[in-house]
């Protein structure tokens, strides 16, 4: 086990959130217990600029951000210690959680150009979880395109008459924002109802967004299932039911979670994804399936584990923090 390790984590204000059901803490609290040191900032406090000429080395740049030590704990009202603020230089940490929440905009993407200058291992590196580039590259909802034979009928686009014609050929729809996340905005629209021509107006008046339409599956009245991996290998699933008369199934709008187990299909999709997600540095993904179908992988700021870890009796943070520590003693970091 690695020990003493400098982890910042960007994300939103540690301050508001649910301690029974945030990943992130898991990740912090797992981190903490094994020695090491914590700091946070808010991705708004990032700077990057030129840091002049170290010799032998030329001219470099400089990421720094505005942190603060921190010692968690899970004690309701009082789960956080806070120091004093200080800008620190990033390359500094050994290790670095993206763990903001979406949207994924040119906010979100520049924040993952400005961590590739540090992303690394060793010297004047940090490891950045999950690597900056490979999250910048693998939009949740298009990544999952890459995969046909996996996924269900779907369709990306701009044009209103394809889906027009993709509603027609399979009567019940969903309708995602393509850069959405927890649910926000997804819309299911049956063969007899009304609104799709309001609801694609409503959207391209205010986005230059495409959109993307999937065919509905009642499949989801049983669950949606949140599959964890860790660097490409699963160790667990949740499933998330929907609330009575709610075709979304995220938690942030009433979904329920409840232990589920792997199936044969699960470990196939698994199996096809995992290589891909380990090459390209993607340690902490969670995927979402409906019954044999894989809808979307999540790559930005994956949630579940406390979830997993209550239903399972198991300590996924620490499977995490064993592969990220893996990959720092494999550089000899350690």
């Amino acid at each position: 086990m690695t020990t003493g390790l400098d982890v910042a984590v960007q994300m939103d204000p540690l301050e508001g959130i649910d301690i029974n059901g945030d990943s992130s803490f898991a990740m912090m609290l797992e981190a903490q217990a094994r020695g090491s040191r914590l700091f946070v900032y808010g991705v708004e406090t990032l700077a990057l600029s030129e840091g002049g000429q170290e010799e032998g080395k030329g001219y470099t740049n400089r990421l720094t951000a505005l942190v603060r030590p921190v010692t968690v704990r899970r004690e309701k009202g009082n789960h956080a210690t806070f120091g004093e603020p200080v800008r620190r230089n990033l390359s500094e940490m050994d290790v670095i959680l993206m763990r903001q929440d979406p949207p994924f905009d040119m906010a979100y993407i520049t924040a993952t150009h400005m961590l590739e200058h540090v992303h690394g291992v060793g010297p004047g590196k940090a490891l950045v979880v999950n690597d900056p580039r490979f999250v910048r590259d693998s939009p949740e909802k298009l990544l999952v395109t890459h995969y046909p034979e996996l996924m269900p009928p779907t369709l990306v686009t701009w044009d209103v008459h394809e889906i027009r014609a993709f509603r027609k050929k399979w009567k019940d729809i969903i309708v995602k924002p393509l850069f959405g996340n927890g649910g926000s905005g997804v819309f299911r629209i049956r063969e007899d109802d009304q609104n799709l021509n309001a609801l694609l107006e409503m959207h391209f008046a205010r986005s230059r967004e495409p959109l993307m339409i999937q065919r509905y599956e009642p499949a989801v009245r049983a669950g949606d299932k949140r599959i964890i991996l860790a660097d490409g290998t699963p160790i667990g699933a949740i499933n998330r039911v929907p609330a009575e008369g709610e075709a979304r199934s995220n938690m942030h709008v009433g979904g329920v979670a409840k232990k589920v187990d792997l199936t044969p299909r699960d470990r196939e999709i698994c199996e096809a994804i995992g290589p891909m997600l380990k090459e390209r540095g993607l340690i902490f993904v969670g995927i979402d399936v409906i019954g044999d179908w894989l809808t979307e992988i999540n790559v930005t700021s994956p949630t579940g584990l406390q979830e997993l870890a209550r239903f399972d009796g198991t300590n996924p943070a620490g499977i995490l923090w064993d592969c990220i520590e893996a990959r720092l003693h494999a550089a000899g970091q350690d």
